[in-house]
């Protein structure tokens, strides 16, 4: 696992200083802090920091192909490389290494940029090719890896994380107002838009080709939703037989590794079958709160003693939030998904005992395990009632009750239930994961910020994704799922496994994101995922043989820390100071009187706003760090 980087200036005298790319290296040396290296040859240079997993002593990078005019900077695991390695070998291919990196240069070499269809795994890298003077990005089918890029025609800038491109200098830091608009309205920002106006996500499954001073990106893969006609028994066993491989092979590793472990299906799945194939017991790494309304871990320490795993625990506290500068450091773009805290002391933890983990994420998006799933069920019974009645009788009454300072339960899933239901159905479950609503937003923007967004529309690139997959399909449930891979869990879930294991060195690997695992899902009908109040039933009748019942079938708490309890408590000074009205006003994004009636409303416990509120503070800490 590394962090990668790089700039190709258009004019052949413009040339690349080391040094730069030395800077460019050294912001996210916390990718990789085992080793460095450096290409540069007049107008090109690339640069990469390595965090060693295999083959320790010679997968020094840059790689250079036999002639020495074919260079790579790769960041993430190929799992298939030894057999496309043999392969290339029968064709001719001479390796001087056992890194998988050399096999994806030599795969580029034997079959261009279609290369990327034969890797199986979590990549980005960059390939600089002499001969055609051009350089070519790829970045893997789901977007496990980040990739971003600024270009002006003058040169292109690449990195792993934003902080090395903004290093190369005179790169403008103009704010994306369509970026902001989407962060408040999600919690993050989805490909291709960034912060800046100027700097761009590579798009999952996309590749992009500088070649005479013009970009190409190029759509190498989609999510196929189609239908599988196998009965259910042979789909239970296609799905086993895929985990158990797509699990095998991620315990590729000359390093030690264990598994996050939070007790729930998807991660205690992942360790069972891992108990299955390692020669000696699992490492697993869990997370804990005071509060036991959000405390998991009697589930957790459940499937350790089942599997006799080497078990660790940490419990979280309130002053974790003292993190936010640090972890917005690693973030680069303003991030509002609570659950970094948890996923980043989970990882520094697991840090101390092994360099690479397996996660359980992905299995909610490929399964239907969203509460979100139920409450669009929900809103199709609930529309049945005269509009009257629910606009004028049950909406009134829910609003008028005070939220609830438990993590989920009755009225605070009645609240958010009846605030969805404002919104259009076009965006099926998606309602569910919107934050901010058309009303508020008109409220929170000045003039000036709304005038200046082009897409008036927030939702727009929702709409579109179901635009895409409903001509493959008039099942409900596998357009959410395609929809919710291509938005919330590459540009949310994803962004903060990557950042945050990262963050302390650490590399996870996703084994329900396989492609494979991905493209089955894809294929499986959706009321074998979701039947009635009971989620993921296909993946929990596949594994009832391995896990107990009290895991299997109990309901979702999601991995979530109680920052609405905390911002009225450990946060309410820093609160106080990051939104105070003469701040906002001087700023001008938003305006003072909604921003103090947003908390005067949350700290008296009339209304749960901690996620518009969690959202402008991170927003403000953001632009302290960057823009000040």
């Amino acid at each position: 696992m590394c962090g990668i980087c790089g700039v190709v200036n258009s004019h052949h005298e413009n040339t690349v200083d080391l040094g730069l790319v030395k800077k460019m290296c050294d912001v996210i040396s916390h990718r990789g802090p085992d080793d460095e290296g450096i290409y540069t040859n007049k107008n090109v240079g690339l640069g990469m920091r390595r965090l060693s997993i295999i083959d320790l002593v010679s997968g020094k990078q840059p790689i250079c192909n036999e002639t020495g005019q074919i260079w790579i900077v790769f960041n993430g695991e190929i799992y298939n490389h030894k057999i496309l390695r043999t392969e290339l070998e029968d064709r001719g291919h001479r390796f001087v290494t056992n890194t998988d990196t050399e096999s994806i240069l030599h795969a580029y070499e034997q079959f261009g940029e279609s290369c990327v269809e034969k890797l199986n795994g979590m990549f980005a890298f960059a390939i600089w090719d002499e001969p055609e003077q051009q350089l070519f990005l790829a970045r893997d089918r789901i977007g496990i890896k980040p990739l971003y890029y600024f270009f002006d025609k003058s040169r292109l800038v690449f990195g792993s994380e934003i902080k090395s491109i903004l290093q190369a200098g005179d790169i403008p830091k103009r704010i994306d107002l369509q970026a902001l608009d989407n962060f408040l309205t999600f919690e993050y920002i989805p490909a291709p838009l960034s912060i800046f106006q100027d700097i761009r996500k590579l798009p999952q499954g996309n590749t992009l080709t500088l070649k005479n001073n013009e970009i190409y990106l190029r759509p190498y893969w989609d999510l196929a939703v189609t239908e599988n006609r196998f009965d259910l028994e042979q789909k239970k066993n296609q799905l086993v037989e895929t985990l158990q491989d797509a699990v095998k092979i991620r315990l590729m590793s000359d390093v030690p590794l264990g598994a996050f472990l939070s007790g729930g299906i998807d991660s205690s799945t992942v360790v069972a079958l891992m108990s299955q194939v390692m020669d000696r017991p699992v490492k697993t790494f869990s997370i804990g709160f005071e509060d036991q309304t959000y405390n998991e871990l009697n589930y957790a320490r459940m499937i350790a003693k089942k599997f006799n795993t080497e078990h660790h625990e940490f419990i979280i506290q309130p002053n974790a939030l003292e993190l936010v500068d640090q972890l917005l450091y690693f973030l680069d773009e303003p991030f509002g998904d609570f659950s970094i805290f948890p996923t980043y002391l989970v990882s520094k933890m697991a840090r101390d005992y092994v360099t690479v983990t397996l996660s359980g994420d992905g299995g909610d998006e490929l399964f239907a395990g969203y509460d979100t799933y139920l409450a669009d069920q929900m809103a199709t019974k609930y529309s049945r009632f005269p509009s009257w009645f629910r606009n004028g009788m049950i909406a009134p009454v829910i609003n008028a009750i005070p939220p609830s300072p438990k993590k989920k339960g009755l009225i605070n899933r009645a609240k958010r239930f009846v605030e969805g239901m404002r919104l259009s159905e076009d965006l099926q479950h998606t309602r569910w994961m919107i934050f901010l609503q058309q009303l508020e937003r008109e409220l929170l923007f000045t003039d000036d910020v709304k005038s200046g967004m082009i897409e008036k529309d927030s939702y727009k690139f929702i709409r579109d994704y179901f635009k895409i997959v409903k001509p493959q399909t008039d099942d409900k449930i596998n357009q959410q799922m395609y929809v919710d891979v291509k938005t919330y869990l590459v540009d949310n879930i994803l962004v903060k496994v990557d950042r945050m294991s990262m963050a302390t060195s650490l590399e996870a690997r996703v084994p329900f994101l396989d492609h494979r695992v991905a493209e089955l899902a894809a294929t499986i009908a959706g009321h074998e995922k979701l039947q009635g109040k009971n989620s993921k039933v296909i993946l929990k009748k596949s594994m009832e043989h391995l896990l107990p019942k009290e895991i299997l079938y109990r309901g979702k708490e999601g991995f979530s820390i109680p920052i609405k309890n905390w911002i009225k408590q450990d946060l309410k000074p820093m609160m106080m100071e990051i939104l105070a009205p003469a701040r906002i006003k001087r700023e001008g994004f938003f305006n003072s009187d909604f921003v103090e009636k947003l908390k005067q409303e949350h700290l008296e416990g009339k209304e749960n706003h901690s996620h518009r509120l969690w959202a402008l503070m991170v927003f403000e800490k953001w632009y302290d760090h960057y823009m000040n």
